[in-house]
């Protein structure tokens, strides 16, 4: 890419990726202290939010951008050039595609390089040198990357060989121990912040299987087919429809805002029991089967039978009438 030149009659401006962690805030800190201006950018995506980023931009008192990259990071989650992790989780081209879009800004933000709250060996696998110079290799803006925490420990960025960021006073932290970061967090003053991890969904176990499950079956799986993966109970019918049975209350009030035209809403008549949802198009045998399914989760599951209204496509209703689906049944088609 094209160097970005430094203006004379203006600050030194760093554009930082800020998750919301300890780490990110740090990387924000030790550049602050040397009186570059920071800027921060978070991403949304259906498997992060940005309330931590938004969060950790207030406590320091910098200016945050919060940008919406839904449609591409799922492209990319999709078929991740560099693989996955332990789990679904793309880490390299995640990063990569992340310092892609905050470099987009480094123009119209008169900013002089990227930063981040990296650490060398932290994650062995997304965090070592290789995969660190990959990272910057794959979006673009190889050189213009810091990484204030392992600096020391890592090739000289150009802000570092031009002197807008003094090296000397950047760090050399490694691998997993916190302790560097929590005495820096206590010198700084900063006591707000959340615990390390939790913060992508890909990296979960659970969701991941439901994860992989999904694109399997529907490779043009959408955004709202993401969304449905985060509540309830799923199973996959032998027919192929997939059936989601909320847990309690508050899954089934988010269900039922997940309901789109083409999909079926299922409920137990006359006893409290949970919201299921059938995406359609589904056969007579797939209702019956989610029928039967929602009714061993209602107050009805020692009913001999119990009836089911079903809602669907036109505003379509019918009750279908079925038994308790047995143990068998329920576990022959759960994703988990």
């Amino acid at each position: 890419m094209d160097e970005i030149e430094p203006k004379k009659d203006r600050p030194v401006r760093g554009i930082g990726l800020m998750s919301g962690g300890l780490d990110s805030m740090l990387a924000a800190r030790v550049l602050m202290d040397q009186g570059v201006e920071v800027v921060s950018v978070t991403f949304k995506t259906p498997f992060f939010g940005s309330e931590r980023g938004e969060r950790a931009g207030q406590v320091l008192g910098i200016r945050h951008i919060v940008l919406d990259i839904t449609e591409d990071h799922l492209t990319m989650v999709k078929d991740p050039a560099h693989g996955y992790g332990r789990n679904m989780n793309p880490c390299i081209d995640c990063h990569a595609m992340m310092f892609e879009k905050a470099g987009e800004l480094l123009e119209d933000l008169e900013a002089d390089f990227l930063f981040s709250g990296e650490v060398l060996g932290q994650r062995p696998m997304s965090q070592n040198q290789g995969a660190l110079r990959t990272v910057e290799k794959v979006s673009g803006y190889e050189g213009l990357i810091l990484r204030p925490l392992s600096a020391l420990l890592l090739p000289e960025t150009r802000a570092e060989v031009s002197g807008q960021v003094d090296r000397s006073r950047l760090l050399d932290i490694q691998g997993r121990s916190r302790k560097n970061q929590m005495e820096l967090a206590e010198k700084y003053g900063i006591e707000e912040y959340p615990s390390p991890g939790g913060g992508c969904l890909l990296t979960d176990p659970g969701f991941s299987v439901r994860l992989n499950e999904l694109l399997v079956k529907n490779p043009d799986a959408a955004p709202m087919d993401i969304e449905r993966l985060k509540v309830g109970r799923h199973f996959r019918s032998p027919g192929g429809s997939k059936i989601v049975v909320g847990r309690h209350h508050a899954d089934n009030e988010i269900l039922a805002g997940l309901v789109e035209t083409g999909d079926f809403s299922l409920k137990v008549k006359d006893f409290p029991g949970p919201l299921a949802l059938v995406e359609g198009p589904a056969t007579r045998t797939d209702l019956e089967l989610a029928a039967s399914i929602t009714v061993r989760y209602s107050k009805a599951a020692r009913e001999i039978q119990a009836e089911v209204t079903v809602n669907g496509p036109g505003n379509s209703e019918e009750t279908i009438t079925v038994t308790p689906a047995d143990e068998a049944t329920v576990e022959g088609c759960r994703i988990v």
